[in-house]
């Protein structure tokens, strides 16, 4: 369907990639990965046919019906719900001639135009925009208001509704998620899944990419090259290719040894906390996945905080809002070093709002605030990206945020410490003006970094970073020692560096017993609630809405945890007292159904000792692997046979181990239901 022939494109004098030859046929959904400036986005402009080739051949289809989204913002007084349809431009074109042939009162004409209008789903045209802008987080009212009362981020949205509005062969997507919160992006995510015609999808998430995509086209050192599978099969194979660079397969080996250090330490303090294990899970795939990018340009660390003071902060019974009125209320949370937080919720909720509040922006409008003598916050926010000053260097912005500290360091040092974030040589020097919004959002987290912080606050961190960036501060973020609380849409980010989440919902925030699943199935229940309560007030079977008053939602596994109420457990059944009217019979039957509870725990148990023996034993075979691999001799000519075999054994291991892990997890979480349900 689209055939890249040697093909060459550049930027000015700079190749962005060469020799590119690799065919994407029709159906496939292709994610297009490489660093930021590598090409992505020129090669869609290539298959729109705004670039050609400077050398090579690219071909496709001529009738093929293209949609992608627009990177204009436009301002117009259209209604929102009129631009979406815009993108349905056959649709348009039939209510034009329609409108045509009725000014000229031509009968016969009208009758084929509303036969071309019904088989172009012209009747449902309107119900079918309403569906997108829904699922894209926008409101019914939302649907009238023209299109020049939305911000920035919403016209994006727009943008994006009128793409998928298109009837099209071939959808192109340039960063889709950056300007979506969660429950958008899950959304997203499933439409995509669902469409029948070719994908090309740029994005820096890989969890979006895993799940929608079964083909990778990868550009980097100014070369293209497609991969088979979803984006983690991609870093299988990369890491394969590296490794037989000898150089750069033992600093995969310096880097699988760290991770795994992490992840022992984080096993043997984890909770049975579904999220806590959730998180557990994630970091042993980053283990996993660690060989795929030891080639990356940025490898920094969070430095230890000076000192670090229990508890950190602590709010009581906290309200804040705008002009005196609250938009959340009863915030109460203690922080102490080594927590992992992230806040969840739809956009709006009000999760910027309580980092403004942690981080003393917002003053409270109820309530206390107790903060230890030698606090100190680093508050990475999206708007603080234009308080860069922009004829300044990323120096000099350095020596300006870490004024007391930069002081004391050499200018060599300030350089070394920049680099890890990526800005190398006379880079440095540069006016951050003209910089790119990853360069941008790179230089804060430096600037914040450098602060040694002991509380890190991250409003969306990840916008606008590419995929190596990613990866880096969700590594740099597992050796912090100071307490961390994250917002972002990335649920990689999310999966390895929270372990406990708390919604924003209707004015509280609340903890939820749950993980990002139970989350995305809480979102479902939640529309499902709210459209059960447009139609007459209907409750679904999974139970209630969490509500501002406190009172727990239950079912998906997830629940939220407020003030007001105790959380009910996993299949809505809630704890307590049985009521007077209880029948002795029943009592008797209730005390007989416990006792088999109790006697299924005893088992369970002896399971889950088994399997952490065994994990250990896994755990000591990997270490001595991992000695005999770290051993310079091993790679020589004359140890090429025994390389191979202790690579085969370390892969045998790992296999091992990650099946014991999924079954330990198993009966843990069996464990954790059964003895949830006996109280």
């Amino acid at each position: 369907m689209l055939n890249f022939t040697d093909v060459t494109i550049r930027r000015g004098p700079r190749v962005l990639f060469s020799g590119a030859t690799f065919g994407l046929f029709r159906g496939e959904k292709v994610g297009i990965t490489g660093e930021n400036g590598s090409g992505k986005s020129s090669l869609l402009s290539l298959v729109r046919g705004e670039l050609q080739p400077d050398a090579g051949t690219f071909e496709m289809p001529s009738n093929l019906a293209i949609a992608h989204v627009s990177q204009e913002l436009l301002a117009t007084d259209a209604a929102a719900i009129e631009f979406v349809l815009d993108g349905d431009a056959e649709l348009r074109q039939i209510e034009k001639w329609i409108a045509d042939a009725e000014a000229r009162n031509d009968g016969l004409k009208l009758g084929d135009l509303h036969a071309r209008y019904a088989s172009v789903g012209g009747y449902d045209a309107r119900s079918r925009a309403g569906r997108l802008m829904h699922g894209l987080g926008f409101t019914t009212a939302d649907e009238s208001r023209p299109v020049r009362s939305f911000s920035g981020g919403w016209r994006v949205r727009l943008n994006v509704a009128q793409a998928l509005m298109c009837r099209s062969d071939l959808l192109l997507l340039d960063e889709p998620t950056n300007h979506l919160d969660l429950d958008a992006i899950l959304w997203l995510e499933r439409w995509l899944l669902e469409y029948p015609g070719t994908l090309l999808l740029i994005a820096h998430d890989r969890e979006f990419l895993d799940r929608i995509v079964n083909r990778i086209v990868n550009l980097e050192h100014a070369k293209a090259r497609a991969y088979r599978g979803n984006y983690s099969s991609f870093e299988d194979q990369r890491a394969s290719e590296l490794a037989e660079q000898s150089a750069l397969f033992t600093r995969q080996q310096r880097e699988i040894k760290h991770m795994e250090s992490f992840v022992e330490r984080f096993r043997a303090q984890a909770t049975k906390a579904r999220q806590a294990q959730s998180r557990l899970k994630a970091l042993e795939r980053m283990q996993r996945i660690a060989p795929a990018h030891v080639d990356s340009p940025f490898e920094f660390s969070f430095a230890p905080p000076a000192k670090l003071p229990r508890p950190l902060l602590a709010l009581e019974n906290q309200s804040a809002g705008y002009d005196g009125k609250p938009l959340l209320e009863k915030v109460s949370l203690t922080l102490a070093p080594g927590a992992r937080i992230a806040l969840l919720g739809r956009n709006g909720a009000g999760k910027s709002t309580y980092m403004k509040l942690l981080a003393g922006e917002l003053p409270g409008l109820t309530g206390t605030r107790t903060e230890a003598r030698d606090l100190r916050i680093g508050y990475f926010a999206q708007h603080q990206l234009e308080q860069l000053n922009a004829q300044d260097s990323p120096l000099t912005n350095l020596r300006r945020a870490g004024a007391e500290l930069a002081a004391k360091a050499t200018e060599q040092e300030l350089r070394d410490f920049l680099a890890g974030f990526g800005f190398r040589g006379d880079r440095v020097f540069e006016p951050v003006g003209p910089f790119s919004g990853g360069e941008k959002a790179r230089l804060m987290l430096a600037l914040t970094a450098y602060l040694r912080p002991n509380l890190m606050l991250l409003d969306e961190p990840t916008n606008h970073l590419d995929l190596e960036m990613r990866q880096a501060l969700a590594v740099a973020l597992q050796d912090y020692e100071g307490a961390v609380v994250l917002v972002s849409h990335d649920r990689h980010l999310l999966r390895t560096v929270a372990d406990e989440l708390i919604v924003v919902h209707k004015g509280r925030a609340a903890a939820f017993d749950g993980d990002l699943e139970d989350y995305g199935r809480w979102l479902d229940e939640t529309h499902e609630d709210v459209a059960a309560a447009a139609g007459g007030g209907r409750q679904t079977q999974a139970g209630a809405v969490a509500r501002s008053d406190g009172e727990q939602s239950s079912g998906a596994g997830g629940q939220l945890s407020g003030a007001g109420g105790q959380p009910s457990g996993a299949g809505g059944q809630s704890s307590g007292a049985t009521g007077q009217s209880e029948s002795a019979e029943a009592r008797k039957q209730r005390k007989r159904e416990e006792a088999e509870r109790r006697n299924r725990l005893t088992p369970l148990k002896a399971k889950i000792a088994k399997y952490d023996a065994e994990l250990a034993r896994l755990a000591k075979q990997t270490a001595t692997l991992q000695t005999q691999l770290a051993a310079p001799d091993i790679y020589s000519a004359a140890s090429k046979d025994q390389l191979k075999d202790l690579l085969a054994q370390q892969a045998e291991v790992a296999r091992e181990t990650e099946k014991v892990e999924t079954a330990w997890l198993e009966a843990s979480e069996e464990l954790e239901e059964q003895s949830r349900l006996l109280g």
